[in-house]
Formats: C-alpha cells, sequence, structure tokens
C-alpha cells in the first residue's frame, strides 16, 4: 500500500514527509520487545457484532485499520462476551463469570456485585500495582465503585457521564447550563464527559468519541517511556443502528435523530462503524510515530451483539463478538477457529504484563499468550456466556444455547454446527446419539455454573421480583430465546 492510500485509510489528510520508520514498523508486524513489558490497548467498542468489520467478510464496510490487525494478528471467528453491557464489562474488569461476581444482566446485579471492584481484584489495578499507567476513556457501565477508586486502578480517566456522575464532582456543575446540545447528558455531538475530575465544556461541534481518542493519544504519548496500559471502551456505535447520529465525515456536523427510511438509518449505522475503524487508525498511527510499535500490543473487540439483533438475546449471535489481537511477537495467524471468551482477558493482559495475582484468587478465563504468540496452537476446548438467567456453551463443533429453567427452556437447544459459524449450516440435534457424547461434556460443564433458579433468594427482594417478573412476559421472553427473524440461518 503506498503512503498516501494508507494514510487515508487511517484517517489522516496530510502527507508531504515520509513514513517514519516506527510506522514501518507497525504495518509489518512486530519484533520482540526488549524491555520484557509490553505496552497493552484495549480497545472495545459498543454493541456490534463481527459483521460491521470487512475481516469477517459478512458484508462489504471499509475497516481497513482493523482489516489489517486482523490480518497481520489474530482474528477469532469465535469469541463470546455477555450479550449486555454490565456482564461483558465484569467479566473483563475481574475474569470472573457471573457465578462469582454476581453480574448478570445490566438489571440484575445480586448480592455486592453493584460494588464488584470491591469484592473482587480490578484489572487496572493490578497492572498498576506492575508498575503499569493506566488509563481509561469512554464508557464505564461496570458497577458504582468507579475506575479511578483505589479499587478500580485507573490514573486517569475521561468518560462519559450522567447526572449521579456530574453531582459528586467538586462544586457540582450544571450540565444544561454550560450545554446546550441534545438530550440530558449525550454521548455524540456536545458530549457530557468528566475528565479527572472536571466537566469538559463542549460545544455543539464537538464529536464525543473524537475526545475520548484524543485523551487516549495523550496519554500513551505522555506514557511513552514506561509501559501503560490504555484501556477505551468506547462509546460507539450503541443506539445507533436505526441511524440517529452522523458522524464529522458523513452527514451534517452535530445532527441528532433518526432518518427518514431505513436505507438512511443503515448508511450512518455503517458510517459509524467505518469511523470507529478511523479512530482505531489514528491510535495505530500514534504508537507508530512515538516509535513503540514494537513493544505494544492492541486489541480490538466488542462488550456484546449488536442492538435489536443481538444486543440481550441467550442466543449465540447475542454474545457473539469481534476480537482482534495484533503486535509485537504475535503469530500471523489471521482468521482461527481457536475459541475465546472474555474470561480470557484479563490473565491475557495479566501475562503481558507480567502482573501478579494472587494464588488463591480464582479466575475463570485462561491466558491467551501463548496461543498469540505461537507457544500453543491451541487455546481452550470450550467457550461460556450467559445473560440474565440463560446459559450458553460452545466447543468447536457443538453449541447449546438459551439453557434456562426460569423461561421453561431448562435443558436449551443443542446443535451441531461442524466447521460451520456466524449461524450458518447449524443442525439441530437434541438429545440425537451423534451428539451425546458432547451433551455429557456441556452437562458438566454447567455442573460447575449452575443456573440462577426462580427460588433464588435475590428474586424474593423487591427489585429482583420486578426484574424477573419483567424477564418473562411473553414478548419478552420471546425476543430472549429466539434470534432476530433476519437472523434464523438454523432451526429453533
Amino acid at each position: 500500500m503506498n503512503r498516501r492510500r494508507f494514510l487515508k485509510a487511517i484517517g489522516l489528510c496530510a502527507v508531504g514527509s515520509s513514513l517514519p520508520r516506527s510506522l514501518a514498523a507497525a504495518m509489518g508486524g512486530a519484533r520482540a520487545s526488549t524491555n520484557g513489558k509490553m505496552n497493552i490497548v484495549f480497545i472495545m467498542a459498543d454493541d456490534v457484532s463481527p459483521e460491521m468489520y470487512n475481516c469477517y467478510g459478512l458484508r462489504k464496510t471499509h475497516t481497513p485499520n482493523i482489516d489489517r490487525m486482523a490480518s497481520e494478528g489474530v482474528m477469532f471467528r469465535t469469541a463470546w462476551a455477555s450479550a449486555l453491557c454490565a456482564p461483558s464489562r465484569a467479566l473483563v474488569m475481574t475474569g470472573r463469570y457471573a457465578n462469582t461476581t454476581g453480574v448478570y444482566h445490566n438489571g440484575l446485579w445480586i448480592g455486592k456485585s453493584r460494588r464488584l471492584l470491591e469484592h473482587n481484584l480490578s484489572l487496572g489495578k493490578l497492572l498498576k500495582d506492575a508498575g503499569y499507567a493506566t488509563a481509561i476513556a469512554g464508557k464505564w457501565h461496570c458497577g458504582v465503585t468507579m475506575p479511578q477508586s483505589e479499587y478500580g486502578g485507573f490514573d486517569e480517566y475521561c468518560l462519559w457521564a450522567g447526572a449521579k456522575e456530574i453531582d459528586k464532582l467538586p462544586g457540582r456543575p450544571n450540565y444544561k447550563a454550560m450545554h446546550t446540545g441534545d438530550g440530558d447528558h449525550p454521548r455524540y455531538w456536545q458530549p457530557s464527559i468528566v475528565q479527572n475530575h472536571k466537566l469538559l465544556k463542549t460545544n455543539a461541534k464537538d464529536f464525543g468519541p473524537d475526545i475520548f481518542t484524543k485523551f487516549i493519544c495523550d496519554f500513551i504519548e505522555r506514557n511513552k517511556d514506561k509501559p501503560f496500559l490504555a484501556y477505551y471502551p468506547m462509546v460507539a456505535p450503541h443506539g445507533t443502528q436505526d441511524g440517529i447520529t452522523t458522524t464529522p465525515l458523513k452527514g451534517k456536523v452535530g445532527e441528532m435523530g433518526k432518518p427518514s427510511n431505513a436505507a438512511e438509518a443503515d448508511a450512518r449505522f455503517v458510517a459509524l462503524n467505518e469511523y470507529i475503524d478511523i479512530l482505531v487508525g489514528r491510535i495505530i498511527k500514534k504508537v507508530a510515530d512515538l516509535g513503540i510499535a514494537d513493544r505494544t500490543v492492541i486489541i480490538f473487540c466488542a462488550d456484546n451483539g449488536t442492538a435489536v439483533t443481538a444486543k440481550s438475546r441467550g442466543v449465540e449471535r447475542g454474545c457473539h463478538v469481534p476480537f482482534v489481537a495484533w503486535g509485537p511477537g504475535i503469530r500471523k495467524r489471521g482468521a482461527t477457529d481457536e475459541l475465546m471468551d472474555f474470561s480470557d482477558i484479563l490473565p491475557t493482559l495479566c501475562d503481558y504484563a507480567g502482573a501478579r495475582v494472587p494464588e488463591n484468587y480464582h479466575i475463570d478465563g485462561k491466558s491467551l499468550k501463548p496461543f498469540l504468540t505461537g507457544k500453543s496452537d491451541t487455546h481452550r476446548d470450550w467457550i461460556y456466556s450467559y445473560i440474565g438467567t440463560t446459559q450458553l456453551v460452545r466447543t468447536k463443533q457443538y453449541m447449546l444455547e438459551v439453557v434456562n429453567p426460569i423461561l421453561s427452556i431448562p435443558r436449551g437447544r443443542f446443535y451441531y454446527c461442524g466447521n460451520n459459524r456466524f449461524g450458518r449450516g447449524y443442525k439441530l440435534v437434541g438429545d440425537s446419539p451423534e451428539g451425546a457424547k458432547a451433551r455429557k461434556e456441556f452437562a458438566a460443564i454447567l455442573c460447575k455454573y449452575p443456573a440462577l433458579l426462580e427460588n433464588h433468594p435475590h428474586f424474593k427482594t423487591t427489585k429482583g421480583k420486578k426484574w424477573l417478573d419483567a424477564y418473562k412476559q411473553p414478548q419478552t421472553a420471546r425476543k430472549h430465546l429466539h434470534n432476530h427473524k433476519n437472523y434464523r440461518f438454523y432451526e429453533e
């Protein structure tokens, strides 16, 4: 790729000087770090399924930076999160499934789980204690204990904020008095953002994702001479599948609201995901320009599937997300059929950082580093997910979804997938002899992670009963237990 095309691909217009040697190194793969500690940039999009990125081959989009990461690094065809924001983010921060943390759903926090990081070790704190500079930008949604607290371990933050967070700031600034943008606390145009204990003054031309990306790039530059963790849980493309926002490059600046037709809505959603790729490109270029590409690992993923068609559903599409790892020492595997789930993130990043996890602290995941670096050609035999009271399990060839006694599917739906992925070519096998061995293995896995039942003490509380009553409403249950009509590629 020539210089002009590359700069255009990563969202930059200026051309004139030759590419720095560090940028060439970033494009070509990587050499091993000399100090033994890798910088880590962990980017997580908000509410988007794999098909929105061209490297997954499911639809045509222009995402050259993420595509390059996928082709030069490792792209997991089957990566599972949870199907909602809060349980996925809790899993990233702790490496523990909901059976331990109590975070099952955005509306189902059991026990002391809302103070998640006060009762579980935080990824941020583990890396901070290992000597890393730490920062977070974007969206938190991981309990009331904030990332900048002593439990969270993040030195700096730049977060989309609502009234509760703003009211805790010195002087209790009034967002509505300072801003005139659409919505009470918007995340896109004229966004509501708190950065290091201060409410930012933004205007109608300010775009939230740009501000967060600039913060990440500034943090990287200020900490280029020490190991760092830059955790970037993006605010985008959440809530935009119906095209509610433009981007700085497509449509009228500052425009919010649904467009008049479905084609324009889809075009806007594509445009926002393509803009996410541009933001990823800015971070790649910053790392390259600073000469630290040979010691910086970059990961891109999403917290759950696309809203409406995937998010909150107890089927595979709900928890199936993109996951791409790229950087020095990562073997050029491209697309892989090895399995991973989000419990693997914390042990992987701790492994790269040399961060010590106490021996008696249980983690459900397994480090990906041996597989990423080529020391092993396999990772794990099965992956697990949960959403509300639903459980899912998968191996490379078999899948069990919507295991939910409360919604009258105690044995779930059991499929033979073979080498097929993305819901194509799955065969419903139920209790047929051909899947008996796998079915037995799945039953043993689920014994380790008991399902939530209706007699759980939480469902006797006022909040618990209210959540369960809403969850069991026929229309809600039908949506939860089935694929969206446009994605029913296999028999249910």
